[in-house]
């Protein structure tokens, strides 16, 4: 399940409250040392190493909500934006309260902290070099949350993928494509493929591949005359002149053609409307010989086309 990240800035400050009362009611506990803590020493222990999870915890918490406030107030953001930017700050303080919450377990043990940071440092260069491949997409899935290419809600296009960014994880991005499916992509693939963010464009490219049998004879004019027959009914979401029909291939029986239609915004609804009208058109179009196979190819166009 998708994490919200609806900012509630009320209840981020209630916590970072919360923590700093704790903390200070902790240290005045480890300085003063109540009478519990002679009759039961592990509360020493237990204090210290709760201090050393939640100093640090407390700090990162009000640094990630100055540099939050002062990011929405600088671009003039509402307060309950969704941003990678933010999503990235994010991560970063589940990193490293992950990190404060093991040291904070040697004052559990009898375990020097050298020792320990040692011992961490070999387990890690060993987990490093074994899952190498997670490591590297945990980097880059944090350079592409700081990224301004990328933004949550950007549609985007990665190699034969196509959808809209619903999360970045440490791992993976998520994508949901037109038939609403999950798309999941490894981080590393999505930093090293060529991306098309058709959300940072001014219109919105809608392409259709066809062929047609070359007993039609059609020329790409004559079916972009056509075609835009069928998008003056969607005039509101068309760019004016922004339909055009080319030759990618001539083959041996068929000649392949591309449409593509320039749309003024993303609208996932019209785009179907309209795709489903573009390819009901085409169909029709290749039904018209079938029909009529003594007649010359673009004399039939005219009389079944309104």
């Amino acid at each position: 399940m998708i994490e919200d990240r609806e900012r509630k800035t009320g209840k981020e400050l209630l916590m970072i409250l919360i923590k700093a009362v704790i903390y200070l009611l902790l240290v005045y506990c480890y300085i003063n040392k109540p009478q519990i803590y002679h009759d039961y020493p592990r509360l020493v222990r237990l204090t210290g190493g709760l201090m050393i999870f939640l100093g640090p915890s407390l700090a990162i918490s009000i640094v990630r909500w100055v540099v939050i406030y002062w990011y929405i107030k600088k671009h003039k953001f509402k307060s309950n934006i969704k941003d990678n930017f933010i999503l990235g700050i994010n991560r970063i303080e589940s990193i490293l309260n992950t990190v404060f919450f093991m040291l904070a377990l040697t004052s559990f043990w009898n375990v020097k902290l050298e020792e320990l940071v040692f011992s961490i440092s070999i387990v890690a260069a060993a987990l490093a070099v074994t899952f190498k491949d997670y490591v590297a997409n945990m980097i880059n899935g944090l350079i592409i949350m700081f990224s301004d290419r990328l933004s949550l809600g950007d549609h985007i296009k990665i190699g034969d993928h196509e959808g809209k960014i619903l999360d970045i994880t440490l791992i993976n991005m998520i994508l949901q494509n037109e038939d609403s499916d999950m798309v999941i992509i490894p981080n590393s693939l999505a930093f090293s493929s060529v991306i098309v963010n058709q959300s940072k464009q001014n219109t919105k490219k809608l392409s259709i591949e066809f062929d047609m049998s070359l007993d039609n004879g059609y020329t790409p004019e004559f079916i972009e005359n056509q075609l835009n027959k069928v998008i003056e009914n969607y005039a509101d979401n068309v760019v004016p002149g922004g339909l055009t029909v080319k030759t990618i291939a001539i083959n041996k029986d068929v000649v392949i053609f591309k449409a593509m239609i320039l749309l003024k915004r993303y609208d996932k609804v019209k785009e179907r409307e309209i795709r489903r009208a573009i390819n009901t058109s085409l169909i029709r179009l290749s039904a018209v010989l079938k029909t009529d196979t003594k007649t010359a190819p673009e004399a039939p166009l005219g009389t079944h086309s309104n």
